[in-house]
């Protein structure tokens, strides 16, 4: 099961790579959500996936007499989802707000501090 999850992890990082390195800043956003699934998937597969009883300790103990679950890898993905989701949310506003702006969403279209027509920058003093 753990094999299977770290090709899995394996896919998304490539996929999310793979999209990040696009031109349109629609594919970009969604390889930034992918990426955020698969570090999710990674910290929960670090984590080890266990079936067992959940980690409560009973009165009469003082460490659980019995193996049980990891919680804190499934505490760091809960806020690590919540986090990725506003920070998707952000720059979703952001890349609508651009194209509403300057009219297309392709990264080399969008060259109002350097226009095409304009001869390159000095490159020395």
């Amino acid at each position: 099961m753990e094999a299977a999850l770290s090709v899995l992890v394996s896919v998304f990082f490539a996929v999310a790579f793979y999209l990040m390195l696009s031109k349109h800043t629609i594919r970009i956003l969604l390889g930034v959500a992918i990426l955020g699934n698969a570090v999710n998937l990674l910290i929960f597969t670090a984590g080890r996936i266990l079936r067992e009883v959940p980690p409560i300790i009973p009165i009469d103990h003082d460490t659980p007499p019995f193996e049980v679950a990891n919680p804190l890898p499934q505490a760091l993905i809960l806020t690590a989802i919540v986090i990725s989701f506003s920070f998707f949310a952000f720059l979703l506003v952001l890349a609508y707000r651009a194209y509403q702006d300057i009219g297309t969403d392709n990264t080399d279209e969008m060259r109002i501090a350097e226009p095409a027509n304009e001869g390159l920058p000095p490159m020395g003093y």
